[in-house]
């Protein structure tokens, strides 16, 4: 399981057995009862008001893509922080529920449901929701308006952009690997958890294991085609930042081998060493992103062509992004599982919303951000109505889309 799903779980195929005699009618068939994990569901509706967040401020910074004239330095430093980890820590939280859904439903039935789940909200996402979003950049110029004539040539010009569903089509691929390899080779999912395992009370080998692991998949394309190149196959939404394909499927795997370690026992277990310890890796992830700021720093300041930094600084800034992703991507669920049992209304709120949150907010955002556009607002204003419009809006939408059976059961 992944994003989309968050799991049942059992400690292996013994305990399953027996919660699902305990919970089934005497003269029933046996019935496998879904059982949450609150804070691993937290942690990923977290990740979703983060990207919702990031969003929402991008237009208001220096050196992001801001298109606002109004504008301040402390966004720049809220997206440079976000998007140095939440999309690899995303799919590493997504990969955790995988080895569980595929020991339950079989490689075959676990694709069905991926598809089910994120290829049919992917497909809705590009040919409806994204249309209504960019036509905003359409809408101001037209001189005939015709939203029909836009989405016609969406479709078969271009540019197709998919927006924030660009995750769903990368996650269905994963996971796609992933019941092939269960398939073809049934016992290397459950060999690299018990690799995994062998961490779970070592945790700063663990750690030190994790920074090795993100450089090595990170660095290599990081330097061959730097952080802002995409890759783009004609004018399709299939599209993905390349130099972190490696990091993202990496981090995918990772939650794949945690899972079949063992969410509730293993490496992630809410009473283990590496859950215990959330204070340092945190600690390591404000030190990795002062070495961001300062490289960022260099950057503007110190070097003599900014469009072409040394090797050195192309260097020093991958390795640093790599090392702060991976503690923050140890961080968040650590943060969450070691206070499982504080209330966090807004969260627990959330979550049932989280996955429509994602795929909706992009149409209100983007309208906002025009309605707030002419008006001398300071920056964080606009923030404020930008942000908070979007997350009511797109929630309040998911809210009423889930009362539509079919809708409900797709987010």
């Amino acid at each position: 399981m992944n994003f989309v799903e968050m799991p049942d779980f059992r400690q292996g195929w013994a305990r399953r057995i027996r919660e699902s005699i305990r919970q089934r009618p005497h003269s029933g068939p046996t019935v496998m009862v879904a059982q949450r994990i609150i804070p691993l569901d937290r942690a990923r509706t977290f990740v979703t008001f983060l990207v919702v967040l990031y969003h929402s401020v991008i237009n208001y910074t220096h050196f992001g893509i801001g298109g606002d004239r109004m504008r301040w330095l402390g966004f720049d430093l809220i997206v440079l922080f976000e998007d140095s980890f939440f999309m690899a820590c995303m799919f590493f939280i997504s990969g955790l529920f995988v080895s569980d859904s595929l020991a339950r439903r079989g490689s075959a039935n676990f694709l069905s449901n991926r598809g089910w789940r994120l290829g049919i909200p992917y497909l809705g996402s590009i040919f409806v929701l994204m249309p209504i979003a960019y036509f905003r950049y359409q809408f101001p110029d037209a001189a005939d308006i015709n939203f029909f004539h836009f989405w016609w040539r969406t479709l078969t010009t271009g540019p197709w952009p998919p927006g924030p569903a660009w995750f769903l089509w990368v996650l269905l691929t994963l996971d796609a690997i992933a019941a092939l390899l269960w398939a073809v080779v049934p016992r290397a999912i459950e060999a690299l958890g018990r690799r995994i395992d062998t961490l779970r009370d070592r945790p700063m080998t663990a750690f030190a294991a994790f920074l090795v692991f993100s450089i090595i998949i990170y660095l290599p394309l990081r330097l061959e085609f730097g952080d802002s190149s995409w890759f783009v196959p004609g004018h399709y939404p299939l599209i993905i930042q390349t130099s972190r394909i490696l990091l993202y499927a990496g981090y995918f795997f990772a939650g794949v081998g945690i899972g079949a370690a063992g969410l509730r026992s293993g490496p992630l277990a809410e009473k283990g060493e590496i859950v215990k310890h959330w204070m340092v890796w945190f600690a390591f992830a404000l030190a990795f992103y002062g070495a961001i700021l300062v490289l960022v720093y260099a950057h503007h300041n110190w070097i003599v062509d900014f469009r072409s930094p040394p090797l050195w600084w192309h260097t020093a800034y991958g390795v640093s992004f790599a090392m702060f992703c991976a503690s923050m991507t140890l961080t968040i669920p650590a943060v969450f599982l070691r206070f499982a049992g504080s209330p966090l209304r807004l969260l627990d709120t959330m979550q049932p919303s989280a996955y429509g949150i994602y795929l909706l907010h992009f149409i209100p955002l983007i309208w906002l951000q025009y309605l707030v556009y002419d008006p001398a607002f300071p920056a964080f204003v606009k923030f404020a109505i930008v942000f908070a419009g979007t997350l009511s809006t797109s929630w309040g939408l998911t809210v009423l889309l889930r009362k539509i059976p079919v809708l409900a059961r797709l987010i």
